[in-house]
C-alpha cells in the first residue's frame, strides 16, 4: 500500500496515522484481464485506486452497444463517483484491461477520511476537482475537436494507450469507428 500512501501524502498534509486508520480495512486486489470490478445496476460502495494496469470505463445505450466513456491508469482513483455518492444504482461498468492490481477502498473508509482526517475532505476535494476538469475537458473535446485532433491528443492524456488498449476501445472513447481510426492512423504515418 506504499503507492496510495505516497499519493495522498502529495495531495494533503497527512501523518502515518491518519493513512494507517484510512487504509487498515482498504484490502489490495488483482482483477484477471477483462474481469469487472463494478457493473451497472449495484449500488456502488468501494472506490478504487489503481496499483497497476488499466482500468476501462464503460456504459451501454439502449440499443446494446458499448461506449468507452474513460480509462484510468495507475496512481488514478476510479469509481463511479455519481453513484457511489448518491447510492444510487451505477451506471458503468468498470474492466480491467490488462492483470491489474487495485486497493479498494471501502465507503467506510472514505467516510472516516471524510470526518475524522485533518485534510480529509480537502482529499475528496482535490480528486472530484480532477474528475470534474477530466470529464469537462472530454466533453469540450467531442464537441470543438475534429476526430482527427481528438486522436492527436489521446496520447497527452494516456500515456502509451496505443500499446496497451485494443483499438477498437480506443475508437469508441474517441466517438468514431474502428474503421475511421484506421484511417487517422493511416494518415498519420504518411506525414510523418
Amino acid at each position: 500500500m506504499q503507492r496510495i500512501r505516497q499519493v495522498i501524502s502529495n495531495m494533503i498534509q497527512t501523518t502515518p496515522i491518519e493513512l494507517d486508520n484510512l487504509l487498515k480495512n482498504a484490502v489490495v486486489k488483482t482483477y484477471a484481464r477483462r474481469e469487472l470490478l463494478s457493473q451497472p445496476h449495484l449500488i456502488p460502495n468501494d472506490i478504487f485506486f489503481i496499483n497497476r494496469g488499466i482500468i476501462r470505463v464503460t456504459i451501454t445505450d439502449k440499443g446494446g452497444t458499448e461506449h468507452t466513456i474513460h480509462f484510468a491508469l495507475e496512481n488514478q482513483f476510479i469509481a463511479d463517483y455519481a453513484s457511489f455518492l448518491q447510492r444510487m444504482p451505477s451506471h458503468y461498468r468498470l474492466q480491467a484491461l490488462e492483470e491489474t492490481e487495485v486497493v479498494i477502498l471501502p465507503r467506510a473508509a472514505i467516510e472516516w477520511g471524510y470526518q475524522e482526517m485533518r485534510e480529509g475532505e480537502k482529499l475528496g476535494r482535490l480528486i472530484a476537482e480532477f474528475y470534474f476538469v477530466y470529464h469537462d475537458q472530454r466533453i469540450k473535446n467531442m464537441y470543438a475537436l475534429t476526430p482527427k485532433e481528438r486522436y492527436d491528443a489521446i496520447t497527452e492524456v494516456f500515456s502509451d494507450i496505443h500499446n496497451r488498449v485494443p483499438q477498437h476501445m480506443i475508437a469508441s472513447y474517441l466517438g468514431i469507428t474502428p474503421v475511421h481510426l484506421s484511417r487517422l492512423k493511416r494518415s498519420t504515418l504518411v506525414k510523418v
